[in-house]
Parts: C-alpha cells; structure tokens; sequence
C-alpha cells in the first residue's frame, strides 16, 4: 500500500464479479475508456456516489492517468470502472480521486491511482496471464481493480482488521473472481502458486525468495524495495533458477512485514 510516489512521469498527449474469503504515446479519447478491449466481462458496480458525481471524477482521474504515460486500454477501463471513493472513509470521499496516496487506518494507506495503475500495467505484460497474487490487500482497492483485468486474483492480507474491511467493500461490489486469504504475505500462497504475475503493495530492504520461487516461468513480480530511498522493481522468472531483475521509478511504500496482526 503506497505513499505518495515520487516519480514524476513525462507528460504524453492526452463489472464486476464477487469475492470468496479464504493490493503511449498515443492519445485514447473517453470513447476508448469506456469501451477498451478486456478479456473480462463488466458491469456497473452496485455501490452510493455518496453526493461525488464519481463516474466524472473517474474519467478525470483516467484522463489524468493517460496524461501520465499509462496506455494499458485494460487497466484504463479498470480505473474507469472501480469506484476508489468505495474503499476509502467517507470524510476522505471528495479525495478520492485525486492521486494520492489516503489513509485507511493501521498505519496502512490506498496506494495512489498512478501506482496501482502502474503496477498493474506491468503485471498484465505477461502473454495469457490469467492467474495472479497481490500481497498486501489493504482495503481491497488495487483488488478489484486487478479483477478487472485478470480472471483470478489471488489476495492476502496480514493485518485481520485490513481483512475484514476489504471482505466487506469487496462483497458490496459483489466481485467473484477474488480469492481472499488472511495470512503472511512474506511467504506467498505456496499451495495456489504458480502465479503469471505478483504484485507486491509493501517495500521490503529485499523482495522475498519465496515469492519469486511462486512465479511461473515467464511470469513477472512487480514490488518496491529498499527503505529510504525505494523503487519498484520488476523480476521476470527466465527459468527454473533464473531470474532478470530491472529497478524502475522511485516510489515510497508502507514497510512489508512478516507474521500476521490480530
């Protein structure tokens, strides 16, 4: 779950289903928002504006987005999608679609709106990916915006009360294609694995090996690391024992811990 990033993007030119409990160059214009490609099948999600015109406050944030270099079409219907006001307190509703990073209580944040669509963009590189794991749940936000885009996402959150939350805002969206555990992030979900991709909402001084190992071959994790100073960091598997590593942006995370929080 993500503070708010430092890296600074070049300017470019300008559904959903359930949970089980067990984080261009090219100008798109709105029509393409609204009705990119995506191997899922959406719909309007069931949930109040409370008083936010908020498909509007979307598009902007989408527009916004574009403007920033994300060009996945998926992942841009996604964000259009998601109402990211759901997820947060209602005091902090009118900023929800600003990008930022918001507090969600247990020293925990939303990552904000360029992160998750970032991180997103990166993991949906994978040819076929289907089968995905975020660590770091959250309130649900990044989640759902995953299932958008992925047909199973797998999810797993530390902090039980994090749990309960994002279960609840999960279940209100009437998402089906996630998978919900509470549990240790830091040791993955061996007994699902293995995953196209892994996103990682939480900063590590070293991204865990028993992550990686739960790539398949082909497979990306996208995570921050580091302390101080942090940035994401993209490992393809290339085989049974290899993997390529490549440091992107810098960003600022909540730490990544291991064991679980009553």
């Amino acid at each position: 779950m993500s503070e708010q990033s430092r890296h600074k993007p070049p300017v470019v030119p300008k559904g959903l289903h359930g949970i089980t409990a067990t984080n261009s160059n090219t100008k798109i214009s709105a029509s393409r928002i609204r009705t990119a490609t995506a191997p899922l099948q959406t719909e309007r999600l069931p949930t109040a504006n409370l008083g936010l015109n908020s498909e509007r406050m979307r598009f902007v944030m989408v527009e916004r987005l574009m403007a920033q270099g994300i060009t996945n079409d998926r992942v841009l219907a996604a964000m259009q999608l998601v109402p990211r006001h759901a997820f947060v307190d209602g005091a902090l509703a009118s900023r929800a679609y600003d990008d930022a990073a918001l507090p969600i209580g247990h020293s925990q944040t939303i990552s904000q709106p360029w992160v998750v669509a970032r991180m997103v963009s990166i993991a949906s590189e994978v040819p076929g990916a289907t089968r995905v794991l975020e660590v770091g749940t959250g309130c649900g936000y990044q989640a759902a915006v995953m299932a958008q885009v992925f047909s199973q996402v797998y999810s797993i959150e530390r902090i039980r009360a994090l749990y309960d939350m994002a279960r609840e805002h999960l279940r209100a969206l009437k998402l089906t294609r996630i998978r919900l555990n509470y549990g240790d992030g830091m040791v993955g979900l061996p007994t699902a694995a293995p995953f196209d991709a892994i996103v990682v909402a939480a900063a590590g001084l070293k991204i865990p090996q028993a992550l990686m190992s739960q790539l398949a071959v082909g497979g990306v994790l996208i995570a921050p690391e580091g302390s101080g100073t942090q940035r994401l960091v993209k490992i393809q598997r290339t085989g049974a024992s290899n993997w390529e590593r490549q440091e992107l942006e810098e960003v600022r995370f909540v730490p990544l811990k291991a064991g679980v929080q009553t």
